[in-house]
């Protein structure tokens, strides 16, 4: 079996030969930033150079990401892997606690990544794509990952009220098992909702999934996220205060629908979904 070294260099050497210079060509033709760059070997350095809030870095993927989605070429699948491997790599050294076979999850890391690029829509999205590719890789590569996780292998965190109630039964229950991961897909589902309307972003999504349902602290996420304590418990206070702003403005809503729907308890089934522009002003 190869080594991920010997990949890499493969897949390099590939993007040098005949069959992905017309791609470079046409890129330049089309836009004038990509001139510059006279082999796959200079982009690649440039995208790997600076960092990742770096604006011209758009200027790179985007053109990738429109011909990609204009006529899914593989060949622009595999420059997009060459350019993100050292990020993946760093996504494989920092979550092996996610899955403790490397091989195992090396494979998984790339075939999602491979998913999120076939899902990147540059008109929804047209910048910090660097950051949306390898946040979106990494959830995605989380939520397959805890598909497998056993409910008490110690990876799936529970409130403290839980944990007193399940310390006052005899034994560990399947049922409450299920509910829990219920519980869980439901509150990732509320937060999905607040990050698709704008509400939280994605860095804030990812660490209250992280925080909030599966209970790690702050301190941890900051660490294996390589961010300062500060930043990620400031963020976390910013999307929460962002939540609850909206679901105060939500309660609001409902109080003054009629005093009948106040005292059954029955709201407009459409509410929700009223609201949302309302509660951001």
């Amino acid at each position: 079996m190869r080594s991920r070294h010997e990949d890499r260099e493969r897949l390099e050497q590939e993007i040098r030969g005949r069959a992905y210079q017309p791609i470079l060509q046409h890129l330049q033709q089309q836009h004038p930033f990509f001139r510059r760059f006279h082999t796959w070997d200079k982009v690649i350095a440039f995208m790997r150079d600076g960092t990742s809030q770096d604006p011209r870095k758009d200027m790179i993927l985007r053109p990738i990401f429109q011909s990609h989605a204009e006529d899914a070429d593989p060949r622009l699948r595999t420059i997009l892997l060459v350019i993100f491997w050292p990020g993946l790599e760093s996504i494989h050294w920092k979550k092996r606690s996610w899955d403790r076979d490397p091989d195992e999850r090396w494979q998984a890391i790339v075939w999602t990544f491979l998913q999120v690029v076939c899902r990147v829509d540059v008109k929804q999205r047209p910048d910090r794509l660097v950051q949306k590719v390898f946040n979106d890789t990494v959830h995605r590569f989380y939520e397959e990952c805890q598909r497998s996780w056993a409910p008490t292998n110690g990876e799936i965190f529970a409130e403290p009220e839980e944990i007193e109630f399940l310390a006052a039964g005899p034994e560990y229950s399947p049922v409450v098992a299920f509910e829990r991961r219920e519980a869980q897909e439901l509150e990732i589902r509320r937060l999905r909702e607040h990050l698709d309307a704008g509400r939280i972003t994605e860095a804030d999504y990812l660490l209250l999934v992280g925080t909030r349902v599966y209970g790690k602290q702050v301190v941890d996420y900051a660490r294996e996220m390589g961010l300062a304590y500060q930043v990620a418990k400031k963020r976390r206070q910013r999307a929460e205060a962002a939540i609850r702003r909206f679901q105060e403005k939500i309660d609001e809503f409902r109080k003054t629908v009629s005093p009948s729907s106040h005292e059954t308890g029955l709201y407009p089934i459409e509410t929700d979904r009223i609201t949302p522009k309302e509660a951001r002003k």
